[in-house]
Parts: structure tokens; sequence; C-alpha cells
């Protein structure tokens, strides 16, 4: 886990607000967009639905698209 270097701040209207680094921020994003995708993986497996690989769900979304448009 990052460690963060919060500022904190309340501003006239009294609404505290908290600033972190440009750095701190990203980092932080993107260790909750891999949290997000071992959530959706640990679903994917509770659920025990066949699945598609990507490859083939993107063409298939594709074609579905280009007959939409013919």
């Amino acid at each position: 886990m990052a460690t963060l270097h919060p500022q904190y701040f309340t501003d006239t209207a009294g609404i505290k607000m908290v600033v972190l680094p440009a750095k701190e921020l990203h980092s932080l994003i993107e260790q909750l967009e891999e949290l997000q995708e071992i959530s959706l993986v640990d679903f994917a497996a509770q659920i025990n639905e066949p699945s598609i690989p990507t490859d083939e769900a993107f063409l298939m979304i594709e074609k579905k698209g280009q007959q939409h448009m013919s």
C-alpha cells in the first residue's frame, strides 16, 4: 500500500477537502482499479457460468454493430 501525504482544508463554506499530490492520487487510483479487477474475477469464478474469450466477444460486438449500420 502506498504511503499517502494528505493535506486537509476547510473552504469558506465550511466544506472539508483533502488534497493529495498527483503522483499519490494516480497510485491510489491504480490500486483501486486492480482491486476492482480482482473483485470481478472472484465474482466471475463464483457465478460458475460459461464464458467466451475476450477476442470472440469483441468480434461478436463488432458484427452486431455492423449489422445495425447496414
